[in-house]
């Protein structure tokens, strides 16, 4: 894809990102992490015709390193959001919203908007197609074991040819693959809009769901995660399975108990699984008619010793959770997040 050489600008003062060495160029953790510490999260700043696609290619996209802000940062890099031909094609053949070229596109693309015609000139065909693209590049780079970070990889083989990638094992040493790269990692900042949980307050409980927060959009991984990030899970005799299929072994996510974990560590060191999550906290019950957010709710097949699931009370009568193989974090009703007669009580870490 061809970069607008136009935008180079908004780098001008920014600490160089990309770390050239004898494999390639790297562009470090820390300064990824510093542009993008969260998944999920709301989008702002982008035209409407491209929000309703952008979150929908977010959505379609299971891996956690994908963000409507990334997607729109690299959009604005790719062509400003531009639709016309005329502004939409560039010297070397990329064309449309994405910058696509056609025999690229040909891979990719798909009639989204359901017009009867695979177009990349459609925003709806384009954006859905980019993600689709980003989001293989992300488990090619995650893959591949190359020093850097995965988004980082992922653009640059965007950019440059995932051939280039692996001919470099890391990010070509190219001026417009490392600029490239780099702006985008530094504008995502400015698409992304608040947190599609707003948590106010303050204290361990309001805390804890402030970070978690942060994690809605990553996905259910039976077993995975655990304190510190989101990792792969593994299946059991029943657990980590999608329509028959293993898929927890290959996501990287959480579960119900280690968001939880995740969410209160370091300041409260909680167990790992919800039972123990249980054990560790009931000696601090709430009523339900008192729940503050943060406070963790449980639900049981009878007993203590049978507790299956926990979430986190997110106020107005919502909770915040991994729900299920094949779901996101997310948001949902207290009443609705699992049977109600599962309901078992609530605790105050």
């Amino acid at each position: 894809m061809k970069v607008l050489t136009g935008v180079a600008g908004a780098v001008i003062g920014l600490v160089t990102l990309a770390l050239l060495t004898v494999m390639g160029v790297v562009i470090s953790d820390d300064a990824a992490s510093a542009t993008e510490s969260t998944t999920g999260g709301g989008l702002r700043g982008v035209p409407t015709e491209f929000s309703k696609w952008i979150l929908k290619a977010d959505d379609a996209c299971k891996e956690p390193e994908m963000t409507p802000a990334l997607l729109a940062a690299q959009l604005w890099q790719e062509n400003g959001f531009k639709t016309t031909k005329k502004g939409s094609t560039s010297s070397a053949g990329a064309q449309g919203p994405a910058q696509f070229l056609p025999s690229t596109f040909a891979t990719w693309g798909r009639d989204d908007d359901s017009n009867g015609e695979t177009s990349l000139w459609d925003v709806g065909d384009a954006v859905m197609a980019q993600g689709r693209m980003m989001c293989s590049l992300l488990k090619d780079a995650k893959a591949s074991g190359y020093p850097g970070d995965v988004r980082s990889l992922a653009l640059a083989g965007y950019n440059a040819g995932w051939n280039k990638v692996v001919q470099y094992r890391g990010i070509p040493p190219y001026k417009e693959t490392t600029n490239y790269v780099q702006v985008i990692l530094s504008t995502m900042a400015r698409y992304r809009g608040p947190s599609l949980l707003q948590v106010s307050g303050a204290g361990a409980g309001a805390d804890a769901l402030r970070k978690a927060s942060g994690r809605i959009g990553t996905p259910y991984s039976w077993g995975g995660g655990g304190p510190t990030r989101p990792t792969k899970g593994f299946c059991d005799d029943t657990n980590g399975y999608l329509n028959g299929q293993c898929v927890a072994s290959s996501t990287v996510g959480f579960d119900c108990s280690s968001l939880v974990q995740y969410a209160y560590w370091p300041k409260t060191q909680l167990p790992r699984t919800a039972a123990a999550q249980y054990g560790a906290t009931s000696d601090h019950p709430v009523s339900r008619s008192a729940l503050k957010p943060g406070d963790l709710l449980f639900w049981s097949h009878g007993g203590s010793s049978r507790i299956y699931h926990v979430a986190m009370y997110a106020g107005d009568g919502n909770v915040l959770q991994a729900p299920r193989t094949g779901r996101n974090v997310g948001v949902a009703p207290l009443t609705s997040a699992m049977p109600e007669r599962d309901y078992y009580g609530a605790t105050r870490p």
